[in-house]
């Protein structure tokens, strides 16, 4: 019997057979094979044993050279052991396990303890149906009976010589998602926003076939979250992971009610984090990306990991069939704790704002402002009178922390400051002139009509000639008329044309904008602004005012 001490580096997926072994992590055994049994000492747990079928036979395998999965094999005596997620017995920290009365890897002893908490959730509400456009006329003929036949002609008119169908019609209408028992004893459920969403009634069925009337606690629209209560002794729950430590690459099992068939589970990894940026709306977005199956009503459905801990509420997919292609979207835990808590407290999400315009740092603006990195949102706009204008910060600072998270784009200060309640006190580090600072700022509430960045407008001629032009580098520049009603006053040069294609294109110049200052310094005309380009090679910043925003464009 041929006996191998070895050092083995296992990967993601290792087939034996029909047996599936997902998420397996670098380890050492000890092997020793024979024909119908495959057995693994370690050197810190007890022995485990794995009964093959004669026809999978691992010596065959061997010798006929089938390598059913990459295996790295070294040598290495007194090995030591560290599967976590593979063991002989499941219990409460266990993903993966070995079934040793089956001799199978299996997740069935972690679903045993989590699909109870995921529940099916049926949605009824009423929409009205467009009025009928033939309502009124006399369609009762026999063209019309005869092209119906027996399914009936639905624009006959009825014994009181009315179309049944004049008016506008409400029908009912039903939809199925998913939600996640997150308190057992509370009896609180979350699910997504677009799962209930003018919900008349909202029917929740769990694993056992219990069902109940749902009430909602709160929602918030912008994270697509919601919360809601249900009143039921004996609930399962899951408890919140630290989605902060979730990385690339981790095992994750998606469960959900796709397309309303009951309850689906699904496996995958975490394909990428702090996933933003590719639905439209006024939406925080920071999803973890996984490509476990989710699909049509997956939605609100957990994703957890190999410790039955959820790491996130499944939202969203790309998708260009509607079912699943590999992408998928959930909202971190660690987003949802605080939401969760706001949606108790006040029904809402209060959010805060400190004041501030910021943008994502290009690699032409950390030339031009001579920064390290391009990690941190760069501030393009400080409000009069805000809290970021109480607290010292400044048009061209670059925010690196807030609240204890580090800041590595817009995206993450919009989260952090949106997750904060109104009325914190809270500690903000930032970027100026290559130093560290640190200070404390208040958030206050975010107004419901908060500003966006403008769009950009369309490079059409305005129609008049202006009295003093400029060519740069594709732009057309000009004073500002001394009646414009430009907010800022008229300091600065206004962008009277920009050329598609041209740098100052690519570089974000667009047509109405106005240039206040070049590199931080404020220029009052076309001739200042001259000055200050003719100081310096190479890339440069400029300070843009667009309707009522600021932002910074570099050039080159």
């Amino acid at each position: 019997m041929p006996h191998f001490e070895t050092h083995i580096s296992l990967p993601l997926v290792l087939k034996f057979g029909n047996i599936l072994s997902i998420g397996l992590e670098a380890a050492r055994r000890k092997f020793t094979f024979n024909p119908t049994r495959f057995v693994i000492w370690t050197t810190n747990q007890t022995l485990k044993e794995c009964s093959v079928k004669k026809t999978i036979i691992v010596s065959a395998l061997l010798a006929s050279s089938i390598l059913v999965a990459p295996l790295f094999v070294s040598s290495h005596a007194n090995a030591q052991s560290n599967w976590p997620l593979l063991g002989g017995k499941a219990n409460s920290n266990q993903g993966l396990t070995i079934d040793p009365a089956r001799g199978v890897l299996t997740l069935a002893p972690l679903l045993e303890r989590t699909t109870p908490a995921v529940v099916n959730i049926s949605v009824s509400s009423t929409v009205k149906i467009p009025k009928n456009p033939f309502a009124g006329q006399n369609l009762d003929n026999e063209f019309m009976e005869r092209f119906f036949g027996e399914r009936g002609n639905p624009f006959r008119n009825n014994e009181n010589g009315d179309n049944e169908d004049a008016e506008n019609a409400e029908r009912t209408m039903r939809s199925a998602g998913s939600g996640v028992i997150i308190n057992g004893p509370k009896g609180y459920v979350l699910t997504n926003h677009h799962v209930i969403a003018k919900a008349d009634e909202i029917t929740i069925t769990l694993t056992d076939r219990r069902q109940v009337t749902a009430e909602v606690i709160g929602t918030d629209p912008k994270t697509d979250i919601a919360l809601l209560k249900i009143d039921l002794p004996g609930l399962t729950q899951v408890n919140l992971a630290n989605s902060d430590q979730v990385k690339v690459g981790d095992y994750v099992i998606a469960i959900g009610n796709s397309f309303g068939i009951g309850q689906t589970v699904t496996t995958g990894i975490v394909s990428a984090l702090g996933r933003s940026s590719f639905a439209r709306g006024d939406l925080y977005q920071n999803y973890i990306q996984t490509d476990a199956a989710i699909n049509q009503g997956n939605s609100g459905g957990a994703l957890i990991n190999s410790k039955g801990e959820l790491i996130g509420i499944n939202s969203a997919i790309l998708s260009r069939s509607g079912g699943s292609n590999g992408i998928g979207f959930a909202v971190p835990a660690n987003m949802i704790s605080g939401i969760m808590d706001q949606l108790i407290s006040y029904g809402e999400v209060r959010r805060g704002r400190i004041g501030v315009g910021i943008q994502d740092i290009s690699p032409t603006l950390q030339e031009a402002m001579g920064l390290d990195s391009r990690d941190g949102a760069l501030v393009r706009q400080v409000e009069d009178d805000s809290p970021a204008d109480k607290a010292g910060l400044k048009v061209g600072d670059v925010i690196v922390e807030f609240n204890g998270q580090e800041i590595l784009d817009s995206d993450d200060i919009r989260n952090a400051v949106g997750a904060v309640e109104r009325g914190t006190r809270a500690k903000i580090s930032y970027i100026r002139d290559g130093k560290i600072r640190t200070t404390k700022i208040n958030v206050e509430a975010a107004p419901d009509d908060e500003d966006t960045d403008a769009t950009a407008t369309d490079d059409t001629e305005s129609g008049t000639t202006p009295a003093s032009v400029d060519a740069f580098d594709g732009a057309i520049l000009t004073n500002i008329p001394t009646d414009s009603e430009a907010s800022g006053g008229t300091d600065g040069v206004l962008v009277t044309k920009v050329r598609r294609g041209s740098d100052a294109w690519e570089a974000g110049l667009r047509k109405d904008d106005i240039i206040r200052a070049v590199n931080n310094k404020d220029i009052k005309d076309l001739t200042a602004f001259k000055r200050q380009i003719a100081k310096k090679d190479g890339a440069m910043f400029l300070s843009v005012q667009r309707g009522r925003n600021r932002i910074f464009v570099a050039v080159r």
